[in-house]
């Protein structure tokens, strides 16, 4: 199992010829803004109008502290054992666990962060797909006018898009294509300010704020306390970067130091995504109040302009198809580097095959990332037609991941590398930050993972009715 490790930390290494000491500050807050904003930004409204017009804005704004404190302890653990002057420097987050807390907590570490990147490939798949049938019922209703039953199904979107990521798979190197990071920071930014703006418009349209201190209401409490938990994991969802943190930390130049520049970028970028989130959220609330769709573009509260809304829709479906290569190459990377390693000597695992098609150059075709990679890509596409919930996928993401790789390990490092004493007043302070974001954390899980059930089950009734019904 210590070869995953070592296949992780090879896969992630910086290329510091090309890329070290040439970044600012400004630009490693672009780099993080371009990570953060993406798909989650689409559930803030109905995440808002789960909560309320004061706990949604209070939680939005305690889950951007969280972030910022544990960016904060991040930024000293770049470099050891001193965080500003000390020559071993931690390119990528699991080389700083592997660094500072030893193999078995680098271990865990990577197994939380490739069930990551396996899920959002999940998330990717579900969004993707809702977005390009939001574009088909976008025109319907144009077409046959806002009363019109204009209903599709979503699994035929979603194997187009699992045969797309098998092409785009096979690219070498697909993820660190300079251009698809400008396309992603374009594609993100567009539909977010998008969503922002229609909320915005409607909330003029209409001529009063909807919504309400307690938020949406529901049949029953248990309903309730399970739609907040749902909404506290799709805030979850939107907000960490731990594992680009220190990737775009090793890109900037010092004097000053990366850590200082980090800390300030890190500041600039939590600020502005904390407005933006509280914008899309709060005016999607603002806008639908008690009908808050799920995802804000997909959901149909706007119809007009529906060019507009196609447009939006458009943008996610290239920013996902591009994203979805981004999370998913660093596992590629892992498990095909092990393998390697493993049987060296397998002529099918190792052979590289020489493709040549009229008119196109030729390239290389390895039948082990050929194999496993469509694979791979097979089962993250059944799995999402099998649980095609995009609130509840998100909220388990969210849930999942947060504290073990947004607290935990930033906490437990920083202990490691400061040697804070047991009991000591940071100790005490720290420690119960950590147990609080656990609890937090798991109601979350939790409520996310009762929701996709829930779902699951109500959508098979709705089969079996049907059936009877015929």
């Amino acid at each position: 199992m210590m070869i995953l490790i070592r296949s992780f930390l090879n896969s992630k290494s910086s290329d510091c010829e090309m890329n070290c000491d040439e970044g600012t500050a400004w630009k490693a807050v672009a780099h993080i803004i371009t990570g953060v904003i993406g798909s989650g930004v689409l559930s803030l409204a109905w995440s808002m109008a789960q909560l309320g017009w004061i706990a949604g804005p209070v939680t939005m704004l305690c889950f951007a502290s969280v972030t910022l404190l544990s960016a904060f302890l991040l930024c000293d653990c770049y470099r050891s054992p001193d965080p500003e002057f000390g020559p071993k420097r931690n390119r990528s987050y699991l080389e700083a666990v592997h660094e500072t807390l030893g193999k078995r907590n680098a271990l865990v570490c990577g197994v939380f962060a490739q069930i990551g990147f396996y899920g959002t490939g999940i998330a990717y798949t579900i969004t993707t797909a809702t977005s390009m049938r939001a574009i088909q019922k976008s025109n319907c209703y144009h077409k046959e006018g806002h009363e019109a039953t204009c209903e599709y199904g979503g699994s035929l979107y979603m194997l187009l898009f699992g045969v797309v990521q098998v092409v785009l798979s096979q690219v070498p190197d697909f993820h660190n294509l300079q251009w698809l990071s400008i396309v992603a920071a374009i594609m993100s930014v567009s539909y977010a300010s998008i969503g922002f703006a229609l909320g915005f418009a409607q909330v003029i349209a209409n001529g009063f704020v909807k919504g309400g201190i307690a938020g949406v209401s529901a049949y029953r409490a248990a309903d309730k306390v399970w739609n907040v938990s749902q909404a506290l994991g799709d805030i979850a969802f939107a907000y960490p970067y731990p594992l680009i943190l220190l990737e775009i930390q090793d890109t900037l130049k010092s004097p000053p130091s990366e850590s200082k520049s980090m800390k300030k970028a890190s500041i600039i970028a939590v600020v502005v995504t904390t407005f933006f989130y509280l914008c899309c959220g709060g005016f999607g609330y603002a806008a639908f109040g008690e009908k808050t769709p799920g995802n804000l573009l997909t959901g149909f509260g706007f119809y007009e302009p529906y060019w507009l809304i196609d447009f939006a829709n458009a943008c996610i479906v290239l920013h996902l198809a591009g994203g979805y290569q981004v999370y998913s190459q660093p596992l590629f990377a892992v498990i095909e580097n092990w393998i390697a390693e493993k049987y060296p000597e397998n002529r099918f695992l190792n052979k590289n095959l020489t493709c040549k098609f009229p008119r196109l150059p030729g390239f290389q075709l390895n039948l082990l990332r050929l194999c496993f990679r469509t694979i791979y890509v097979v089962s993250t596409t059944v799995i999402a037609v099998m649980f095609p919930y995009f609130n509840q996928v998100i909220g388990l993401l969210g849930g999942f991941g947060f504290w073990p790789l947004a607290v935990y390990f930033p906490v437990e490092m920083y202990f490691k590398q400061k040697n804070i004493e047991a009991w000591t007043i940071k100790w005490i302070m720290l420690r119960a930050f950590s147990v609080i974001c656990f609890l937090v954390t798991a109601f979350a899980l939790i409520g996310s993972v009762e929701g996709l059930m829930s779902a699951r089950l109500s959508q098979g009734s709705k089969r079996d009715v049907l059936r009877q019904n015929y």
